[in-house]
């Protein structure tokens, strides 16, 4: 879980230099409509790009670099994105200028004074010592939303939850999704990436029926590309009835990539939570996460 807004700051430097630079922890927000995802692109729109050009704005400085907890595809909304930036400590406590809010909160504002409406700095505090935004997180937390004819459509909430013109069996998709718990070569569910691993532990994947529409909660220690929605597209074709219950099981254990597993459209899916472990232990949970996996026997 976040950490405490106390403690002292990371070593995020060499030793020689480590009073003079800050590692800083953000928590955020975006409405991920209009990007093209959270990684910066040449001459597109990213929320990387924009929250770097924020930085190195209120802060004076020529370019700055920051750490995502998860990269989020293009159209894919977070209420509970975490990032972490190391900074030359006199810019970070410069900010607060002639105002008496401390360097923290200074810098929250005057991002959120810069930032695009879509966008949102929840807060922003010195990182613990080892925290890695990345690295040090245990398990993220995304959930899709689903809107079949069984429930009653809100065009005000078209761009965040999917429409779904067919009856969907909730407890058949719900059944499918737990039997894909624990830690598995997700290749059936993944667009591998070279020097990647596809092995994850999904820890929570459920799907209920909140107010007339299909929610699915995932919860795993990371994600590969593509992952949550493609699970998401397996969940739907259980519930049309197209696939048996033990179907995605099946294509989870063959441990090849199959065309039958489609990707469910972005603008469902919402990043909502990053998990920590105690303050005490960042350094080494980023140690692990860095190394590779090996494959599940």
């Amino acid at each position: 879980m976040p950490e405490p807004t106390s403690g002292p700051p990371a070593a995020s430097a060499p030793a020689g230099e480590a009073a003079a630079t800050v590692r800083l922890r953000l928590d955020l927000g975006y409405d991920g409509s209009g990007f093209v995802g959270w990684a910066a692109q040449p001459g597109l729109r990213s929320v990387q790009g924009e929250l770097e050009r924020a930085l190195a704005t209120v802060l004076r400085l020529p370019a700055v670099s920051v750490t995502v907890a998860g990269r989020t595809d293009s159209g894919v909304h977070a209420r509970g994105q975490v990032a972490h930036v190391d900074v030359p400590r006199a810019a970070y406590e410069a900010t607060p200028g002639r105002s008496d809010w401390p360097p923290a909160e200074a810098l929250r504002r005057r991002l959120d004074g810069v930032l695009p409406d879509d966008v949102a700095i929840h807060e922003v505090r010195e990182a613990l010592e080892g925290f890695d935004a990345r690295f040090s997180a245990v398990w993220r937390r995304y959930r899709y939303t689903v809107v079949d004819a069984a429930g009653r459509r809100d065009p005000l909430l078209r761009g965040w939850q999917l429409w779904h013109p067919r009856p969907l069996d909730v407890e058949a998709m719900d059944a499918a999704a737990r039997g894909l718990l624990g830690e598995h070569d997700f290749l059936a569910y993944c667009k591998p990436r070279e020097g990647a691993t596809t092995i994850r532990t999904l820890l929570d994947f459920g799907w209920r029926r909140v107010d007339g529409a299909l929610v699915a909660e995932v919860r795993a220690d990371a994600f590969c590309h593509s992952m949550v929605r493609s699970l998401v597209g397996a969940s739907l074709a259980v519930g049309e009835g197209r696939w048996e219950v033990t179907r995605p099981r099946e294509l989870l254990d063959a441990v090849r990539r199959d065309s039958s597993v489609t990707v469910a459209p972005p603008h469902g899916l919402v990043l909502e939570e990053v998990g920590y472990p105690p303050d005490g232990e960042l350094a080494a949970r980023a140690a692990v996460a860095r190394s590779m996996r090996r494959p599940v026997r």
